[in-house]
C-alpha cells in the first residue's frame, strides 16, 4: 500500500502563508492535493503545523474520504522530518513525500514512482528529474541538478552546473524535483541521521542519503515544475493555471 504525505508548513522566508495563496481562485495547497489524490495512492495525508491550513483545506476534507489531515510542531525542521513524523501513524509501506508547493505535479509520476518500489524490493528511496534545455536553468543555483549511473541510480546532487563542461561536449543536464519515493524503513533510517558535511555545503538534504550509502533511484520525467517560492513565482503559476485551464475547456 502507498500513502503520498504533502509537508504544509506555515512560515516560509521568501513567502510566509505561501500555502494557502490563491491559485485559480482556491488555496494553492489545494492543487497540490488534488493532484494527489488523482494518484493512485490509497490515501493522501496533509501534515501541518498551522490552523490557517487546516481551515484552507477543510471542504476538501469533507469531500474526500482518502485525505487525512495530522497536525505537529511547528519546531519539526524539515519536511522530511515532517514526513517521518506523519508516517509513525500510518501503515502503508511506501510513502512518497510531495511538497506543498508543487500545485501542478502529475499524477502519472506520483504512480511511476510507486510502481517503481512496487517493483523493485531493493529500492528503498526514489526521486525524479528532468533535462534541463537552457543554459540559464543550468547555472541558476536554484535550480538543484543531478547526476546518476548507468542504472539511474544517484550519484550527486549540486547547486553548480553538473557535470562541468571542460571540452564544450554539451553533456545533457538534469534538474531534480524535489518529489521522494521512501519505502517505510528507509525512510526512518534517513530521518534519524543527522546533517551531513556535503549536505552542509550544498544545504541540499538528500545528500545526507548519499553520505550514509542510501542509494537513491532517479525517475527521469518530462514534468517541468513550477514550484512557488516568491510572489513572482505565484504570478507565473496563476498564468500556468489559465492555460491548463483554457487548454482542458
Amino acid at each position: 500500500m502507498a500513502v503520498v504525505i504533502i509537508p504544509a508548513r506555515y512560515s516560509s522566508s521568501r513567502f510566509p502563508g505561501k500555502l494557502i495563496a490563491s491559485l485559480g481562485g482556491e488555496p494553492l495547497i489545494t492543487h497540490t492535493i488534488k493532484s494527489a489524490l488523482k494518484s493512485r495512492a490509497d490515501s493522501v495525508c496533509l501534515v501541518t503545523d498551522d490552523e490557517r491550513i487546516v481551515h484552507a483545506v477543510s471542504a476538501l476534507k469533507a469531500a474526500e474520504k482518502r485525505l487525512n489531515i495530522l497536525m505537529s510542531d511547528p519546531a519539526i525542521c524539515t519536511g522530511t522530518d515532517r514526513v517521518a513524523f506523519a508516517a509513525k501513524n500510518i501503515h502503508d509501506e511506501i510513502i512518497i513525500n510531495v511538497q506543498g508547493d508543487e500545485p501542478f505535479i502529475p499524477p502519472k509520476l506520483l504512480d511511476e514512482l510507486i510502481a517503481l518500489l512496487e517493483k523493485d524490493a531493493d529500492i528503498g528511496m526514489a526521486s525524479a528529474c528532468v533535462p534541463i534545455e537552457n543554459a540559464d536553468a543550468a547555472n541558476n543555483p536554484n535550480h538543484v541538478k543531478a547526476v546518476f549511473d548507468n542504472n539511474n541510480f544517484a550519484l550527486y546532487f549540486s547547486r553548480l552546473p553538473i557535470p562541468s563542461d571542460r571540452d564544450n561536449k554539451k553533456p545533457t543536464r538534469y534538474k531534480h524535483i524535489g518529489i521522494y519515493a521512501f519505502r517505510r524503513e528507509t525512510l526512518f533510517r534517513f530521518a534519524s541521521l543527522r546533517p551531513t558535511p556535503l549536505e552542509a555545503a550544498e544545504m541540499l538534504e538528500q545528500l545526507r542519503a548519499l553520505e550514509n550509502g542510501i542509494r537513491i533511484k532517479m525517475l527521469i520525467t518530462d514534468y517541468l515544475p513550477i514550484s512557488v517560492d516568491t510572489l513572482e513565482d505565484l504570478e507565473k503559476a496563476e498564468a500556468a493555471f489559465r492555460t491548463i485551464t483554457a487548454f482542458t475547456k
